[in-house]
């Protein structure tokens, strides 16, 4: 296979010239490419229409070569690394200057001339975390609802989870990851899911669709071909697709059928699954251009949600749902779909969703509800899904099934005089299982998780110099998924708290997971986790992290793009706010940086960028090592408490970078398990609980709690004290509670403006959606455009790195891009792009 994509373009292994001998090479199709520039006459380009620059360099060919390859994927005419479409009409924004700098409000206007250009497809091999930009995600969606079809790289920050890059995340945008010529998820291929709905909510299939991006030949910015890697590479091998799929729809009704939403369905459709990777590294699956191509040949405007099919029976593809059963009295099994609309920019839900279980197992004891998108637009929405089992059926074992149906009226075009009517149906299957004994259910605190974006929330292992943000949502099916699927293999069932402590009954669980958390904590949500504890008999296990001023005051940077200079918020947890949940029993965590290597009990436990122990009550077990405090010498530190609390038990351990799949040095998961074991039922191992590290009465090391910083306006980012920063929850049991904790309804949205649609325009797609006829598109180019007169050159040298982070990403990269924002863009030409 490596010899085939190497010695032959990818277009050519994927099929088009099959659709080329039909007369589709994408004529009449504008293609954006926003890179580092193209030369006016690269021989590889029947159709350079337009070249614009939008830096500070006043120049427009390429010096970096990554703009000559992407464009030569899409429209490249060597016969060695021939692109997809070699008719199209290429328009380069030029971006990127030659040190690799770039701006948010160079794009925004290069944006702004992509839309009053008219462009049908983008490329941006580009992205970054902060999905809260708004300048620049108001404007994505602005291009979308203009109709041009985005197509981004998902990001090169894998096989780490949580790490979608924007836009590609967003909801409109065809997000591309990368996979090998062996047909396996590259390993810099960004995985899911999506974090921005977080802690509420569940995250959305990201990415779209997954393909080659590995090794993949294309145009040197001279003449001649080179090999690149990175999904900055496998997105213009979709966008190319795109364009020459574009070109089968007949030019003369192309742009009155064609929009982003038909080229996902056509795109996510075609895709063909890939074994044994899970839903959120891969998406639909591997791009088909031949399965897409016939999917567009025969399209009728229509509505669907991707994906279309939620069955959590089948692993590893279902993963992590596959991995437990659901059961009664669990909290809400939320999932998360994208309704996509074919049928225009704006749209809504005129009735249902319904769910209607089907006969012959169990589909029948589901209670379904859900919460959708009132608006679709541009094209799209949410459509959430909170999966419950009812209370008969606490005992009772096999599969649930059933669909999911609701309908999408959106304007007629240009023309029609009847809206246009879509109904669309999603099938639901998931294994019941009895609900398991309680010190079998572990609760996971979502909740009081506090992330990057819209704080500068720093990482939690203070040497992982180049990836400084902790933007990997920690949660168990993100960063934390190794620990999830270990606890899972022993047994446990594992439950997502994404409400306040107010909104879940302690009787259910044997322990709360406290885990790397950053937020505070109201009173009441104090008092009730004390009485669950000592009342109820609920464990706690806590995972704390580094806190410490002086070190959280070296972590600033100046944002040259903004202005501004940013302050940590917090260190890699919030130490003072776990203090005051944690105080009445007994149980305090320091303000030094701590790290070293610990043998305890069989198991090696590193610390890396941990805290300390600093006070403990009387008849707990406290352990102590010989650890190094950061930049200064060694000393005794207490890493490790347990102990009992009136009913309950407590396990308190002073890192989380070990169970943390982002940036651990070596797994603790062994260790972990023993301090769960302890928690929820009592079961100690002989070096844990020695009677000779328990203590006679309460301890202390004399040394001052930590306090909060003063100089930060911490509220800004917590839902707790009152913010609202743009990911938070809700300080109100919601849908994502038990029943019996909030206002149950069968569906979380207030529509008083639904599109009145009648009887008659339910009953048929086929009467409210005119039929396209599919006609020869085979055209003539006749292009009588001025190019653009000024170019430069490129050394042909292989760039490594590109990526642009937009938001607060100086600080992802080296200390001088701290300096400029722009350069917290890296370029992952070679070697991984995003």
């Amino acid at each position: 296979r490596r010899s085939l994509l190497g010695d032959v373009s990818i277009a050519k292994s994927m099929g088009a010239p099959t659709l080329w001998e039909q007369g589709y090479t994408g004529a009449g199709v504008k293609m954006a490419v926003f890179d580092t520039g193209i030369a006016e006459d690269h021989p590889h380009f029947r159709h350079i229409v337009e070249r614009t620059n939008w830096t500070n360099e006043n120049q427009l060919h390429d010096g970096l070569g990554h703009g000559s390859f992407v464009a030569g994927v899409v429209a490249g005419t060597s016969k060695q690394c021939a692109g997809f479409a070699p008719d199209a009409l290429i328009h380069t924004f030029r971006v990127f200057t030659n040190d690799q700098n770039s701006y948010t409000s160079w794009f925004l206007d290069g944006f702004n001339y992509a839309i009053a250009t008219g462009v049908h497809v983008l490329n941006l091999s580009i992205g970054g975390p902060d999905y809260l930009d708004r300048p620049f995600t108001d404007k994505i969606n602005e291009i979308t609802a203009a109709g041009i079809i985005m197509i981004s790289a998902i990001g090169n920050d894998g096989p780490l989870y949580g790490t979608l890059n924007n836009p590609a995340d967003n909801l409109d945008i065809i997000g591309v990851g990368g996979i090998t010529d062996a047909d396996a998820i590259a390993h810099f291929s960004s995985r899911g899911m999506t974090t921005m709905e977080l802690p509420s909510g569940y995250g959305r299939v990201k990415p779209d669709i997954v393909t080659y991006g590995d090794g993949i030949w294309g145009s040197k910015v001279g003449d001649g071909c080179r090999a690149l890697s990175g999904t900055s590479v496998a997105s213009p091998v979709a966008a190319g697709a795109a364009v020459l799929l574009s070109s089968i729809i007949p030019e003369s009704e192309r742009w009155s059928v064609l929009n982003p939403a038909v080229m996902k369905q056509a795109l996510v459709e075609g895709a063909t699954r890939i074994p044994l990777a899970h839903r959120y590294e891969q998406g639909a699956g591997k791009l088909d251009l031949l399965k897409s191509a016939e999917i567009l040949k025969t399209y009728t405007p229509r509505a669907s949600v991707i994906p279309a099919t939620f069955d959590l029976t089948e692993c590893p593809y279902a993963w992590p749902h596959c991995k437990q059963g659901i059961y009664a009295t669990m909290m809400p099994l939320m999932l998360n779909a994208t309704i996509v609309n074919g049928l225009g920019t704006h749209g809504e839900i005129v009735s249902g969703p319904d769910f209607i279980p089907n006969d012959g197992d169990l589909g029948a004891h589901l209670d379904v509800r859900f919460a959708f998108s009132e608006t679709l637009w541009p094209y799209s929405g949410f459509l959430a899904l909170y999966v419950r089992v009812q209370d008969d059926a606490a005992t009772k074992s096999g599969v649930a099934s059933g669909r999911v149906r609701f309908t999408v009226a959106s304007s007629g075009a240009r023309g029609e005089t009847k809206l246009r009517v879509s109904e669309v149906e999603m099938t639901l299957k998931v294994n019941v299982v009895p609900t398991p004994s309680r010190d079998k259910r572990l609760l996971w605190d979502q909740f009081h998780n506090v992330r990057y974006p819209p704080g500068y929330i720093p990482r939690d292992n203070i040497d992982m110099k180049q990836d400084v943000l902790d933007w990997h949502g920690d949660h168990p099916h993100t960063n934390f998924h190794q620990w999830y699927d270990d606890l899972t293999r022993a047994g446990y069932f594992v439950e997502v708290l994404g409400s306040p402590f107010t909104c879940f009954d302690a009787k259910n669980y044997g322990a709360l997971l406290l885990i790397d958390l950053e937020e505070e904590y109201a009173s009441d949500e104090i008092a009730k986790l004390t009485r669950d504890v000592r009342e109820e008999g609920l464990g706690l296990v806590v995972f704390a992290d580094w806190y410490d001023l002086t070190t959280m005051e070296s972590l600033k940077f100046f944002d040259d793009n903004t202005h501004y200079e940013w302050h940590a918020a917090t260190g890699g947890a919030n130490v003072p706010a776990l203090n005051d949940l944690l105080k009445d029993f007994g149980i305090q965590f320091g303000g030094e940086v701590t790290e070293d290597s610990i043998v305890f009990d069989d198991d090696q436990v590193i610390v890396s960028s941990g805290t300390h122990i600093t006070r403990a009550p009387a008849g707990a077990y406290l352990h102590s090592e010989r650890m190094t405090q950061r930049g200064k010498a060694e000393g005794d530190y207490a890493f490790l408490s347990l102990f009992e609390a009136g009913k309950g038990r407590i396990f308190a351990f002073v890192d989380s970078n070990c169970v943390d799949s982002s940036h651990m040095r070596g797994q603790c998961f062994g260790f972990a398990r023993k301090g769960v074991e302890f928690a929820v039922g009592g079961s100690c191992a002989a070096a844990h609980c020695d009677d000779r590290k328990r203590l006679a009465e309460s301890w202390s090391d004399s040394k001052p709690l930590p306090s909060r910083r003063t100089d930060v306006d911490f509220s800004r980012f917590s839902t707790v004290l009152g913010g609202h920063p743009g990911n938070e929850g809700s300080m109100t049991c919601g849908p994502n509670a038990p029943l019996d904790r909030h206002d149950a309804k069968a569906a979380y949205s207030d529509l008083p403006g639904r599109l009145k649609v009648s009887e008659s325009e339910k009953t048929s797609l086929k009467t409210t959606v005119p039929q396209r006829p599919m006609k020869d598109s085979r055209t003539t180019l006749d292009v009588k455009t001025d190019y653009v007169a000024t170019d430069r050159a490129d050394d042909g040298s292989n760039v490594r790195y590109y990526v642009v982070a937009f938001g607060v990403v100086a600080a992802l990269l080296a200390p001088r891009a701290r300096r400029r924002r722009a350069r917290r863009a890296r370029l992952r030409a070679s070697g991984g792009a995003s």
